[in-house]
């Protein structure tokens, strides 16, 4: 693996935390919406990450294992945790029972993805910065 492949493996890990990021504002911004129907629920929504690999035929030095070009997003999907109900007949959005339904967010489970997510992409961050002083550092061996 040459030196400029990392700064191409750590953007792409950034763009995925950019990602999981995004998805976990949205579960934090939905987290108390309240809908009349569970079709309507707003459900949490996790990315899927997968290896990013250019040559899967070729394997890294010891146990099969294949070398990693970066990783790339797959997808969001919806959790299939079941939603929260309340039975409340005196709430605007009731339906025909008195329930109105709120989304499947964990809102300290959230929170924690979150930290993670940011943590993991500063990571990154210090990983492209250390890779570009070692390159600055060698170019400047020659004076």
């Amino acid at each position: 693996m040459s030196l400029s492949n990392v700064f191409g493996i750590a953007g792409s890990a950034m763009n995925a935390q950019t990602v999981r990021l995004n998805t976990t504002a949205s579960n934090l911004a939905n987290a108390e919406s309240v809908s009349s129907s569970l079709d309507e629920t707003y459900r949490a929504r996790k990315p899927v990450f997968s290896l990013k690999a250019d040559n899967l035929e070729a394997p890294f030095a010891q146990n099969d294992v294949t070398q990693g070009q970066g990783v790339e997003v797959l997808g969001i999907v919806e959790s299939d945790a079941p939603l929260r109900q309340e039975y409340n007949p005196n709430h605007p959005m009731a339906d025909d029972n008195g329930y109105v339904y709120y989304p499947n967010v964990n809102v300290v489970e959230e929170m924690a993805d979150m930290i993670s997510a940011s943590r993991s992409f500063q990571i990154n961050a210090e990983i492209m910065n250390t890779a570009k002083q070692m390159v600055q550092r060698t170019l400047s061996l020659g004076q």
